[in-house]
């Protein structure tokens, strides 16, 4: 698919294109974004971003994550998206895959494992101390049955995998111990040979998905590494202790026909090479970054999702957005060097707003 996608010979941008067939909200509550006319479906416009041979902009709608609740940690940090409703008031929390309990915190939206109880002291302790999930155990069959029509679609599938290496090192740990066994001497051998089966195990989970939902395109894997003004750790310290463990990851993903999108929040600028290192196609940046910066430095080497000027959508007249559209996709979509719009610029999709930014955007990529 991806590759057909790209192939594709797309005929220059028509105005009959903004002709609005349908409308999307990304979450409930948000503002409905009109659907156009579009000359592909959006997962092929998706995977033609990835071949570096865009059609438009994308702007996350052409994504649909996909969290089953087959597998533990979803449910236990109350983020199932699946095709069946999901209440994390009433469900989320309970166990993850390893047995570490999490709990739900309204307030927040969200799960953590209550600090203080570590179930891991020192790094060493864990060869007899973690019991490892069985996987086959898993329901995926049931998943597979369930999920059928809705990873079959013409959106761009990710699994949405939570806890990666070092946060899930920190769910074993507390953040203090884990960040402390990172750079200690007398921990370090153990993280990595932690990390070198966790990899394992998460490249059979991985492999897992693909053989029970073969129509998904790719997989979006979570690891925060930053707080709101720093990086938790030096980029030294990234590249000896996570980079090797997710580059084993991303090569599976890659040798499976799949992409792999970094989700990993906090101001993480220093980290970006070593993203790169790590084979990652994607990474979206929290506002705290200088996501200009980032483009212009390594946006030829991993695509970056970019964020257009802020503005007031409600006081800001029609042509003034439509500017700022234009003046985005001036800056970010170039055929050599694509993007794809940040998360955090959802609520300025206007209706003018989006349809100057798939104009300029469609003229851009492909005339």
């Amino acid at each position: 698919m991806k590759e057909e996608a790209a192939l594709k010979t797309i005929p220059p941008f028509s105005p009959s294109e903004l002709k609005v067939v349908s409308e999307i909200s990304m979450y409930p509550g948000a503002p409905k974004i009109p659907l156009y006319d579009f000359p592909v479906t959006p997962k092929e416009a998706y995977a033609a971003m990835f071949a570096r041979k865009p059609v438009w902009q994308p702007t996350n709608i052409e994504t649909r994550l996909f969290a089953p609740r087959m597998l533990p940690d979803n449910v236990a940090r109350a983020f199932v998206i699946d095709a069946l409703p999901f209440d994390p008031v009433k469900s989320g929390g309970g166990p993850d895959m390893f047995g570490v309990v999490w709990e739900y915190v309204p307030q927040v939206g969200g799960s953590m494992v209550r600090p203080g109880k570590p179930l891991l002291k020192d790094a060493n302790e864990w060869r007899d101390k973690l019991v490892w999930p069985d996987i086959e155990k898993w329901d995926w069959e049931g998943a597979a049955r369930d999920n059928e029509a809705y990873v079959d679609c013409d959106r761009y599938v990710n699994v949405w995998f939570m806890n990666g290496w070092f946060e899930r090192l920190i769910s074993f740990m507390d953040f203090e111990g884990a960040i402390m066994a990172m750079v200690d001497e007398d921990q370090k051998d153990a993280v990595k040979e932690l990390f070198d089966k966790l990899t394992d195990l998460y490249i059979a989970i991985f492999d897992k998905f693909i053989t029970y939902f073969p129509k998904i395109d790719g997989f979006q894997i979570h690891d925060d590494w930053g707080s709101q003004k720093e990086t938790f750790f030096s980029p030294a310290v990234v590249e000896e202790m996570i980079v090797p463990y997710m580059k084993r990851v991303t090569d599976f993903i890659h040798s499976k026909g799949k992409t792999a999108e970094l989700h990993s929040c906090g101001q993480i600028f220093k980290q970006v090479p070593n993203m790169i290192k790590a084979g990652w196609d994607c990474w979206q940046p929290q506002t705290m970054n200088d996501i200009a910066k980032i483009y212009e430095l390594y946006g030829d080497k991993i695509i970056i999702a970019t964020m257009p000027e802020p503005f007031d959508p409600a006081a800001t007249p029609e042509e003034e957005q439509r500017a700022i559209a234009r003046a985005y996709a001036n800056a970010y979509c170039k055929p050599d060097k694509p993007s794809f719009l940040n998360f955090n610029a959802l609520h300025l999709l206007t209706p003018a707003f989006r349809e100057e930014l798939y104009r300029q955007s469609r003229i851009n990529y492909g005339g």
